[in-house]
C-alpha cells in the first residue's frame, strides 16, 4: 500500500498553523483588521483539509524568508 503524504511535512509548504477564534479575534484586533479583510483561502485547499479548517477559521503562515528571517500570513478560510 502507497504511503499517503501529510502535506504539512513537505519542504515548500510554509508551518501552517489553525488559529482559534480567540486568538484571531486577538491578533487580528491587534493589527486592526476585520476578517473579512485577509487573503482567502479554500476550505477544499490541501492545507486547509489537512488542519480540519472550517470555512471562517483563520489559518497562520510562517514562511522562513532570506531577506526578512520569518514572515509571517493570515488565510481567512471561506468554502470551496
Amino acid at each position: 500500500m502507497p504511503r499517503k503524504l501529510n502535506v504539512l511535512e513537505h519542504e515548500l509548504v510554509p508551518k501552517s498553523v489553525l488559529l482559534s477564534r480567540d486568538e484571531a479575534k486577538r491578533i487580528l484586533k491587534i493589527m486592526g483588521l476585520k476578517k473579512t479583510e485577509l487573503p482567502w483561502i479554500f476550505s477544499t485547499d490541501p492545507v486547509a483539509k489537512a488542519l480540519g479548517a472550517k470555512p471562517g477559521d483563520v489559518i497562520m503562515f510562517i514562511r522562513q524568508s532570506p531577506t526578512a528571517g520569518e514572515s509571517v500570513a493570515f488565510r481567512l478560510v471561506v468554502p470551496g
